[in-house]
Protein backbone atom coordinates (compact mmCIF):
# COMPACT_ATOMS: atom_id res chain seq x y z
CA UNK A 1 0.00 0.00 0.00
CA UNK A 2 1.62 3.66 -1.18
CA UNK A 3 0.14 5.91 1.54
CA UNK A 4 0.73 8.90 -0.37
CA UNK A 5 -2.38 7.49 -2.91
CA UNK A 6 -4.34 6.89 0.56
CA UNK A 7 -7.30 9.15 1.57
CA UNK A 8 -9.75 7.40 3.89
CA UNK A 9 -8.26 5.69 6.30
CA UNK A 10 -10.04 3.91 9.41
CA UNK A 11 -7.74 3.42 12.72
CA UNK A 12 -9.05 0.60 15.21
CA UNK A 13 -8.10 0.72 19.17
CA UNK A 14 -11.10 -0.26 20.86
CA UNK A 15 -9.30 0.10 24.85
CA UNK A 16 -8.01 0.70 27.06
CA UNK A 17 -6.78 4.25 28.33
CA UNK A 18 -3.33 3.65 28.02
CA UNK A 19 -3.30 1.85 25.07
CA UNK A 20 -5.22 4.68 22.84
CA UNK A 21 -3.24 6.71 24.34
CA UNK A 22 -0.41 5.46 22.71
CA UNK A 23 -1.58 5.60 19.17
CA UNK A 24 -1.41 9.03 19.22
CA UNK A 25 2.19 9.33 17.76
CA UNK A 26 1.28 7.17 15.06
CA UNK A 27 -1.82 9.28 14.15
CA UNK A 28 0.15 12.32 14.40
CA UNK A 29 2.86 10.98 12.22
CA UNK A 30 0.61 10.17 9.44
CA UNK A 31 -1.18 12.96 9.41
CA UNK A 32 2.47 15.28 9.28
CA UNK A 33 4.09 13.08 6.61
CA UNK A 34 0.51 12.00 4.56
CA UNK A 35 -1.85 15.85 4.76
CA UNK A 36 -3.89 14.47 2.68
CA UNK A 37 -5.35 11.27 4.15
CA UNK A 38 -8.88 11.47 6.30
CA UNK A 39 -8.36 9.62 9.58
CA UNK A 40 -11.36 7.98 11.27
CA UNK A 41 -10.81 6.27 14.65
CA UNK A 42 -12.91 3.33 15.90
CA UNK A 43 -13.27 3.90 19.88
CA UNK A 44 -15.58 2.61 22.78
CA UNK A 45 -17.40 5.30 23.97
CA UNK A 46 -15.69 4.97 27.51
CA UNK A 47 -12.65 6.43 25.71
CA UNK A 48 -13.68 8.71 23.85
CA UNK A 49 -12.38 12.07 25.83
CA UNK A 50 -8.69 10.54 25.32
CA UNK A 51 -8.84 11.38 21.66
CA UNK A 52 -11.91 13.53 21.57
CA UNK A 53 -9.98 16.84 21.06
CA UNK A 54 -6.97 15.07 18.77
CA UNK A 55 -6.43 17.40 15.71
CA UNK A 56 -5.37 14.61 13.77
CA UNK A 57 -8.37 12.94 13.76
CA UNK A 58 -11.21 14.01 11.35
CA UNK A 59 -13.72 11.24 13.17
CA UNK A 60 -14.65 9.13 16.33
CA UNK A 61 -16.98 6.52 15.49
CA UNK A 62 -18.26 4.75 18.49
CA UNK A 63 -17.77 1.22 18.85
CA UNK A 64 -20.78 -1.54 19.26
CA UNK A 65 -21.46 -5.08 17.98
CA UNK A 66 -24.16 -4.49 15.56
CA UNK A 67 -24.71 -4.93 12.18
CA UNK A 68 -25.36 -1.32 11.82
CA UNK A 69 -21.86 -0.24 12.58
CA UNK A 70 -20.54 -3.04 10.11
CA UNK A 71 -22.77 -1.44 7.33
CA UNK A 72 -22.11 1.82 8.35
CA UNK A 73 -18.36 1.57 8.23
CA UNK A 74 -18.43 -0.36 4.93
CA UNK A 75 -20.17 2.69 3.37
CA UNK A 76 -17.90 4.77 4.50
CA UNK A 77 -15.23 3.57 1.76
CA UNK A 78 -11.75 3.47 3.34
CA UNK A 79 -8.89 2.56 1.51
CA UNK A 80 -6.92 1.42 4.60
CA UNK A 81 -7.43 -0.20 8.24
CA UNK A 82 -4.88 -0.17 10.70
CA UNK A 83 -5.88 -2.84 13.11
CA UNK A 84 -3.72 -1.77 16.03
CA UNK A 85 -6.21 -4.03 18.58
CA UNK A 86 -6.30 -7.05 16.45
CA UNK A 87 -8.34 -8.97 18.23
CA UNK A 88 -11.82 -11.10 17.33
CA UNK A 89 -13.93 -8.09 17.42
CA UNK A 90 -11.39 -5.97 15.02
CA UNK A 91 -10.95 -8.62 12.35
CA UNK A 92 -14.30 -9.13 12.40
CA UNK A 93 -14.35 -5.45 11.20
CA UNK A 94 -11.69 -5.82 9.09
CA UNK A 95 -12.70 -9.03 7.43
CA UNK A 96 -16.21 -7.27 6.84
CA UNK A 97 -14.66 -4.05 5.17
CA UNK A 98 -12.74 -6.23 2.64
CA UNK A 99 -10.47 -3.77 1.65
CA UNK A 100 -6.16 -3.36 2.22
CA UNK A 101 -5.53 -3.88 6.13
CA UNK A 102 -1.75 -3.53 8.25
CA UNK A 103 -2.38 -4.98 11.79
CA UNK A 104 -0.59 -4.73 14.81
CA UNK A 105 1.56 -8.14 15.77
CA UNK A 106 1.45 -8.77 19.29
CA UNK A 107 4.58 -10.28 20.71
CA UNK A 108 2.67 -13.25 22.01
CA UNK A 109 4.90 -15.82 22.27
CA UNK A 110 7.52 -13.61 23.43
CA UNK A 111 5.29 -12.48 26.45
CA UNK A 112 4.50 -16.46 27.36
CA UNK A 113 8.35 -17.08 27.23
CA UNK A 114 9.10 -14.58 29.36
CA UNK A 115 6.37 -14.99 32.13
CA UNK A 116 6.47 -18.73 32.17
CA UNK A 117 9.73 -19.94 31.32
CA UNK A 118 11.66 -16.28 32.20
CA UNK A 119 13.04 -16.32 28.63
CA UNK A 120 13.87 -13.51 27.63
CA UNK A 121 13.25 -12.65 23.71
CA UNK A 122 12.36 -8.80 24.40
CA UNK A 123 15.82 -7.62 25.68
CA UNK A 124 15.49 -4.83 23.10
CA UNK A 125 13.10 -2.77 24.97
CA UNK A 126 10.67 -1.09 22.54
CA UNK A 127 7.95 0.94 23.27
CA UNK A 128 4.52 -0.13 22.01
CA UNK A 129 4.07 3.05 19.81
CA UNK A 130 7.68 1.77 18.87
CA UNK A 131 5.99 -1.41 17.86
CA UNK A 132 2.82 -0.12 16.72
CA UNK A 133 5.18 1.95 13.93
CA UNK A 134 6.68 -1.06 12.51
CA UNK A 135 2.76 -2.01 11.61
CA UNK A 136 3.26 0.55 8.99
CA UNK A 137 5.26 1.09 6.32
CA UNK A 138 6.49 4.53 4.87
CA UNK A 139 6.01 6.67 8.42
CA UNK A 140 9.02 7.39 11.49
CA UNK A 141 8.11 8.79 14.89
CA UNK A 142 9.00 12.25 15.77
CA UNK A 143 9.83 12.59 18.85
CA UNK A 144 6.96 14.63 20.84
CA UNK A 145 5.69 11.92 22.90
CA UNK A 146 1.78 11.21 23.29
CA UNK A 147 -0.64 13.56 22.64
CA UNK A 148 -3.34 14.45 24.79
CA UNK A 149 -5.95 17.73 24.44
CA UNK A 150 -8.57 19.12 26.93
CA UNK A 151 -11.22 21.64 26.55
CA UNK A 152 -10.10 24.96 27.65
CA UNK A 153 -12.90 25.01 30.63
CA UNK A 154 -11.31 22.54 32.53
CA UNK A 155 -8.80 24.24 34.86
CA UNK A 156 -7.97 23.48 37.82
CA UNK A 157 -8.04 24.48 41.45
CA UNK A 158 -4.15 23.68 41.85
CA UNK A 159 -3.63 26.37 39.60
CA UNK A 160 -0.54 28.18 40.83
CA UNK A 161 0.23 26.20 44.10
CA UNK A 162 4.23 24.87 43.60
CA UNK A 163 5.77 21.98 44.44
CA UNK A 164 2.81 19.60 43.80
CA UNK A 165 3.33 16.28 43.39
CA UNK A 166 0.37 13.96 41.97
CA UNK A 167 0.32 10.84 43.66
CA UNK A 168 -2.16 7.97 41.86
CA UNK A 169 -2.30 4.76 44.04
CA UNK A 170 -4.91 2.90 42.05
CA UNK A 171 -4.09 -0.30 39.34
CA UNK A 172 -6.88 -2.41 38.11
CA UNK A 173 -5.06 -5.36 39.07
CA UNK A 174 -3.66 -5.94 42.51
CA UNK A 175 -0.53 -6.85 41.18
CA UNK A 176 -0.06 -3.45 39.88
CA UNK A 177 -0.68 -1.47 42.85
CA UNK A 178 2.26 -0.53 45.56
CA UNK A 179 0.98 -0.77 48.80
CA UNK A 180 -1.34 1.92 50.12
CA UNK A 181 0.96 2.24 53.44
CA UNK A 182 3.81 2.39 51.33
CA UNK A 183 2.37 5.79 49.18
CA UNK A 184 0.95 7.15 52.62
CA UNK A 185 4.37 6.89 54.16
CA UNK A 186 6.19 8.06 51.01
CA UNK A 187 3.30 11.01 50.99
CA UNK A 188 4.46 11.97 54.59
CA UNK A 189 7.94 12.52 53.44
CA UNK A 190 6.62 14.65 50.65
CA UNK A 191 4.71 17.14 52.85
CA UNK A 192 7.26 17.19 55.84
CA UNK A 193 9.58 18.40 52.41
CA UNK A 194 7.54 21.23 51.70
CA UNK A 195 5.75 19.56 48.72
CA UNK A 196 2.03 19.52 48.48
CA UNK A 197 0.14 16.59 47.89
CA UNK A 198 -2.63 16.03 45.39
CA UNK A 199 -4.17 12.26 45.10
CA UNK A 200 -5.94 11.60 41.94
CA UNK A 201 -7.75 8.48 40.38
CA UNK A 202 -10.88 7.61 38.48
CA UNK A 203 -13.87 5.85 39.52
CA UNK A 204 -12.84 2.45 40.79
CA UNK A 205 -10.01 4.32 42.95
CA UNK A 206 -12.23 6.16 44.79
CA UNK A 207 -11.82 4.43 47.83
CA UNK A 208 -8.49 3.26 48.20
CA UNK A 209 -7.86 7.12 47.02
CA UNK A 210 -10.15 8.52 50.19
CA UNK A 211 -8.00 6.14 52.35
CA UNK A 212 -4.67 7.10 51.54
CA UNK A 213 -5.72 11.28 52.01
CA UNK A 214 -7.14 10.22 55.54
CA UNK A 215 -3.40 8.78 56.06
CA UNK A 216 -1.65 11.77 54.34
CA UNK A 217 -1.18 14.81 56.37
CA UNK A 218 -2.44 17.88 54.68
CA UNK A 219 -3.24 16.22 51.23
CA UNK A 220 -5.90 16.47 48.48
CA UNK A 221 -8.05 14.23 47.04
CA UNK A 222 -8.96 14.93 43.41
CA UNK A 223 -10.07 11.23 42.63
CA UNK A 224 -13.19 11.54 40.40
CA UNK A 225 -15.63 9.11 38.23
CA UNK A 226 -13.63 8.64 35.46
CA UNK A 227 -13.49 12.57 34.81
CA UNK A 228 -10.18 12.15 32.32
CA UNK A 229 -10.56 15.83 31.18
CA UNK A 230 -10.51 17.36 34.81
CA UNK A 231 -7.99 14.27 36.29
CA UNK A 232 -6.01 15.91 33.33
CA UNK A 233 -6.19 19.28 34.16
CA UNK A 234 -4.69 18.89 37.55
CA UNK A 235 -1.90 16.94 36.46
CA UNK A 236 -1.17 19.74 34.48
CA UNK A 237 0.19 21.40 37.44
CA UNK A 238 2.05 18.75 39.17
CA UNK A 239 5.64 18.67 39.51
CA UNK A 240 5.85 15.19 39.30
CA UNK A 241 3.33 12.41 39.15
CA UNK A 242 3.92 9.05 41.31
CA UNK A 243 2.05 6.14 40.05
CA UNK A 244 1.41 2.57 38.88
CA UNK A 245 1.97 1.02 35.90
CA UNK A 246 -1.52 2.09 34.67
CA UNK A 247 -3.53 4.49 32.54
CA UNK A 248 -2.71 7.83 34.52
CA UNK A 249 0.45 7.22 34.19
CA UNK A 250 0.30 7.21 30.15
CA UNK A 251 -2.25 10.23 30.56
CA UNK A 252 0.24 12.14 32.54
CA UNK A 253 2.81 11.44 30.14
CA UNK A 254 0.31 12.38 27.08
CA UNK A 255 0.74 16.35 28.82
CA UNK A 256 4.58 16.30 29.37
CA UNK A 257 4.32 15.79 32.78
CA UNK A 258 7.93 14.07 34.62
CA UNK A 259 6.29 10.54 35.44
CA UNK A 260 7.82 7.93 38.54
CA UNK A 261 5.96 4.80 37.57
CA UNK A 262 6.31 1.86 40.29
CA UNK A 263 6.08 -1.78 38.29
CA UNK A 264 5.54 -4.83 40.13
CA UNK A 265 4.35 -8.04 38.25
CA UNK A 266 4.89 -6.38 34.70
CA UNK A 267 8.54 -5.60 33.39
CA UNK A 268 9.27 -2.80 31.13
CA UNK A 269 10.25 -5.52 28.33
CA UNK A 270 6.15 -5.34 27.57
CA UNK A 271 7.04 -1.85 26.30
CA UNK A 272 4.11 -0.10 28.35
CA UNK A 273 6.78 2.07 30.56
CA UNK A 274 5.96 5.88 30.39
CA UNK A 275 6.85 6.93 27.12
CA UNK A 276 8.13 10.36 25.92
CA UNK A 277 8.87 12.26 28.90
CA UNK A 278 11.20 12.56 31.59
CA UNK A 279 10.68 9.49 33.45
CA UNK A 280 11.72 6.88 36.17
CA UNK A 281 10.41 3.26 36.55
CA UNK A 282 11.27 2.01 39.62
CA UNK A 283 11.10 -1.77 40.03
CA UNK A 284 12.48 -4.97 41.79
CA UNK A 285 14.85 -6.31 39.45
CA UNK A 286 15.84 -8.80 42.60
CA UNK A 287 12.95 -11.81 41.97
CA UNK A 288 13.33 -14.95 39.45
CA UNK A 289 9.28 -14.98 39.92
CA UNK A 290 8.68 -11.40 38.02
CA UNK A 291 7.09 -10.68 35.65
CA UNK A 292 4.42 -13.40 36.73
CA UNK A 293 2.27 -11.84 33.91
CA UNK A 294 2.23 -9.25 31.09
CA UNK A 295 -1.16 -7.52 32.49
CA UNK A 296 -1.35 -8.11 36.49
CA UNK A 297 -3.18 -9.96 38.70
CA UNK A 298 -5.76 -10.32 41.43
CA UNK A 299 -3.32 -11.60 43.89
CA UNK A 300 0.32 -12.59 43.90
CA UNK A 301 0.66 -16.33 42.92
CA UNK A 302 3.53 -16.54 45.28
CA UNK A 303 1.49 -14.93 48.21
CA UNK A 304 4.23 -12.90 49.45
CA UNK A 305 3.98 -9.89 46.81
CA UNK A 306 7.82 -9.28 47.07
CA UNK A 307 7.67 -7.81 43.84
CA UNK A 308 5.97 -4.55 45.73
CA UNK A 309 6.65 -5.26 49.05
CA UNK A 310 10.45 -5.21 48.84
CA UNK A 311 10.53 -1.49 47.29
CA UNK A 312 10.40 0.27 50.87
CA UNK A 313 9.13 3.93 50.44
CA UNK A 314 12.29 5.16 51.77
CA UNK A 315 13.81 3.76 48.63
CA UNK A 316 11.34 5.15 46.19
CA UNK A 317 11.81 8.81 48.29
CA UNK A 318 15.61 8.54 47.99
CA UNK A 319 15.35 7.97 44.15
CA UNK A 320 12.77 10.44 43.81
CA UNK A 321 15.23 13.39 45.32
CA UNK A 322 17.60 12.05 43.18
CA UNK A 323 15.11 12.00 39.83
CA UNK A 324 14.44 15.30 41.01
CA UNK A 325 17.90 17.14 40.78
CA UNK A 326 18.29 15.66 37.35
CA UNK A 327 15.22 17.30 36.32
Amino acid sequence: MILSKVKRILIIRLSSLGDILLTTPIIRSLKMNYPQLSIDFLVKNDFVDSIQLNPNINNIIIYNDSPELLTELAESMYDLVIDLQNNFRSKKIVKKLGVPFYKFVKPNLEKFLLVHFKINMLKEIKSIPERYAEVIPEINLDDKGLELLIPDSFKSELYGLKNVVGICPGAFHFTKRWPIDYYAEFGNKLIKDGFKVVILGGESDRNICADLQKMILDSIDLSNNNELFQSTAHMKNCKVVVCNDSGLMHTASAVGIPVISLFGSTVKEFGFAPYGVKSLVIENNNLNCRPCTHIGRSKCPKTHFKCMNEITANSAYDKFTQFLDKK
